[in-house]
């Protein structure tokens, strides 16, 4: 009886462990932030696996006509192919951050690709737009303990999500804002993403559409769409308010 329970126990200790390592809002393995305040009236949007011809800048316009600024995460190799739209995002105000060099898996990569990753990324970001942020959101949300301890090496911050509108298929907008809908409870950081990690040129016309949409539901509903640095200086000043 006893091997069996220790089986049992070492299989739900590899499986809880599994999910840590790809779970957004999961701390197991080194602190991430994947969200404000709860109940707030604060949103980030945020979009992975930029930059994407042409679907990056269509984006930008909604974003503009809005007045919303956002968090993208992008690719070096995508940056390294379109610095004139990784420019753009920089030159309307928007916030820039590491998403790897090809979008690997980090869970399965050794410390020295993940530098390598990381680096990378960020010379193709230091070449197309200068300076940027120090935000990192590992691809796939896949992190292990010393995939946060690089980042943290580099001065990055890692940054996840606790809501997602499950856009990599490219879904209908309806579809994307009703599952959106259902997981917001204030204070969220939303994942869309603007390209797609396979190739360039991934069709992101309903994420757009979905964007528009969304922002004109929570700006009717009294929300504000923030950065993901203005969400964690908000968490700050509460957390010192507190203390």
């Amino acid at each position: 009886m006893l091997p069996a329970l220790i089986g049992l126990t070492a299989a739900a200790t590899a499986s809880a462990a599994a999910y840590q390592s790809m779970a957004p809002t999961g701390q197991w393995y080194g602190r991430t932030f994947a969200g404000g305040i709860r109940g707030s009236k604060q949103i980030a949007l945020t979009y992975d696996d930029g930059p994407n011809d042409p679907h990056t800048l269509k984006l930008l316009d909604v974003l503009a006509k809005h007045g919303v600024r956002a968090t993208f995460f992008m690719i070096g190799r995508y940056v390294q192919q379109r610095p004139e739209a990784a420019r753009a995002v920089a030159q309307a105000g928007h916030i820039i951050g590491n998403h790897t060099f090809t979008h690997p898996l980090l869970i399965f990569e050794s410390e020295a690709q993940t530098r390598t990753q990381l680096v990378d990324c960020h010379q193709a970001l230091e070449e197309a737009i200068g300076k940027h942020s120090n935000l990192f959101r590992p691809p796939f949300g896949g992190r292990r303990p010393a995939t946060i301890r690089i980042a943290r090496e580099f001065g990055l911050q890692t940054v996840m999500w606790n809501v997602t509108g499950y856009d990599w298929n490219a879904p209908p907008a309806a579809v994307i804002e009703k599952k959106v809908v259902r997981q917001m409870r204030g204070g969220d950081v939303i994942l869309l993403h603007d390209g797609g990690h396979r190739a360039m040129g991934a069709d992101r016309a309903q994420t757009v559409i979905a964007t528009e949409n969304l922002i004109r539901r929570y700006k009717d509903e009294g929300y504000e769409f923030v950065t993901v640095p203005e969400m964690m200086k908000a968490v700050s000043c509460q957390l010192s308010a507190v203390s």
